[in-house]
């Protein structure tokens, strides 16, 4: 999917070129900071707070950890991707390619790890700024359920500054991938299940549980990766901001993320908050519930925008499994996916305030996971992909399909409802955009789209 930067008001004029995601991480568009392109390690990213009163809050502020983040030089990179052969590209977007890779593993040398490695592109400042960010992201956080770094290229060549991040593997890919009705394996519910805990946990680490912290922003499938184990770990943090500095409400900046997922008042101010991933999150449990994307354009009119989908079919508990991804056993999961979906609702509320936090969120999740498991809901996929069967054949059609997907921006509808559990009542949430700005990415002119 897409990610787009909507501008609104005074920032009409900051254009910037959106970029693409794809299988092991989406690398989207940032842009909002200005830095020197040679200024590559600095911890200075700024952006400004406002709320009661003014205030900076920048990655500088992140109090200082002892970081086991390796630098690489570019020869070590190219020796261990097979000098960046195509044979072991497992992906391609608007940032650059990401390859496999071996490296030697710094504990015991004897010992080889696969890597995943992320070039920049040439394409000057944009990408550097993600570059920038998720070096200082990641190289102060730790968690199970966040992608793990093991370093960074910035080497100076012939050819100008190589910046590279280099990730552990992931091996079975995005949820993305896997909710695509091109995988050839089936996430079974229980498994889903544990994919939103997983999500769940790793959003409240950034938000609750530093000295500091952390919006994601572009909380998306395609951002959520799979180990071996099929663990969930967030992935992809070139967007990623500071919360508020104490004694502010938000942090203003120019609204950026991906189409779909972005919550309203986000999109209609550019104030950021938590509750902007709240939201995300919020669609993405109608993506494990549906097995659709947020938007379609290749499904009919009627069918395009996930959450206006949705509502016609949350008032009766009999129309309910018609929304549900037709890959599951409809009849055996009904219940569990109502209940997912009280919750997702929960986190679509209109108003941010009203949405929980994400530690209430993964309380409530995890609960329905301890429910699976007490009922013997342990099944798994079959197997791990390969290498070659995330990115082989599906390469080309998953470039094809996102392109036709987003040849042209959706509508921005909200889904407003509020289905609740034991009644199956609904409240009128109404309609939640007017007024915001958008940059088309086809023609880098700006139109006015009200909802």
């Amino acid at each position: 999917m897409k990610c787009f930067p909507f501008l609104h008001g005074e920032n009409r004029d900051r254009i910037r070129t959106p970029k693409w995601s794809w299988a092991h991480s989406a690398f989207s568009s940032s842009g909002e900071t200005k830095r020197s392109d040679s200024d590559l390690t600095s911890r200075n990213i700024s952006e400004t707070s406002t709320g009661s009163s003014a205030g900076r809050a920048n990655f500088s502020m992140i109090p200082l950890r002892s970081s086991n983040l390796r630098e690489f030089t570019f020869s070590e990179l190219k020796s261990a991707t097979k000098n960046f052969s195509h044979s072991v590209m497992v992906g391609e977007g608007g940032f650059g390619c990401v390859y496999k890779g071996i490296i030697k593993s710094t504990e015991d040398s004897s010992k080889k790890l696969d890597v995943a490695v992320k070039q920049l592109g040439r394409r000057g400042l944009q990408g550097h700024k993600e570059w920038v960010t998720e070096v200082n992201v990641l190289g102060v956080v730790v968690h199970p359920n966040l992608v793990k770094l093991y370093g960074y290229c910035a080497d100076d060549d012939e050819r100008g500054i190589q910046r590279l991040l280099v990730y552990e593997y992931m091996q079975n890919g995005s949820v993305d991938d896997h909710l695509s009705p091109r995988s050839h394996i089936t996430i079974p519910w229980a498994t889903r299940l544990r994919i939103a805990r997983d999500t769940a946990r790793g959003l409240a680490y950034l938000h609750e549980e530093m000295d500091f912290q952390i919006i994601f922003r572009d909380f998306k499938s395609s951002n959520i990766l799979l180990d071996e184990q099929w663990n969930a770990k967030l992935s992809d943090f070139g967007l990623a901001r500071l919360g508020p500095a104490e004694g502010s409400t938000h942090v203003s900046t120019v609204a950026v993320g991906t189409m779909g997922y972005a919550s309203p008042e986000y999109l209609r101010t550019g104030r950021l908050t938590s509750k902007n991933d709240v939201w995300s999150y919020g669609v993405f449990l109608y993506e494990l519930i549906t097995g659709r994307r947020p938007l379609d354009r290749n499904r009919p009119k009627s069918e395009q925008n996930l959450l206006d989908w949705v509502k016609p079919y949350l008032s009766d508990p009999k129309k309910f499994q018609l929304i549900m991804d037709p890959r599951l056993d409809r009849m055996s999961v009904v219940k569990p996916a109502y209940r997912l979906a009280t919750v997702a609702n929960r986190c679509l509320v209109r108003n941010p305030k009203s949405r929980p936090m994400m530690s209430e969120v993964l309380v409530m999740v995890s609960k329905m996971v301890e429910a699976s498991e007490a009922a013997g809901g342990h099944e798994s996929p079959l197997h791990s992909f390969s290498t070659s069967e995330i990115t082989g054949n599906n390469m080309e059609a998953k470039n094809k399909k996102r392109a036709a997907d987003h040849s042209k921006l959706g509508d921005i509808g909200w889904f407003g409802r509020l289905w609740t559990a034991k009644g199956f009542q609904l409240q009128a949430a109404g309609v939640f955009c007017t007024g915001v700005t958008i940059v088309l990415p086809w023609s880098l002119e700006t139109q006015d789209k009200v909802c």
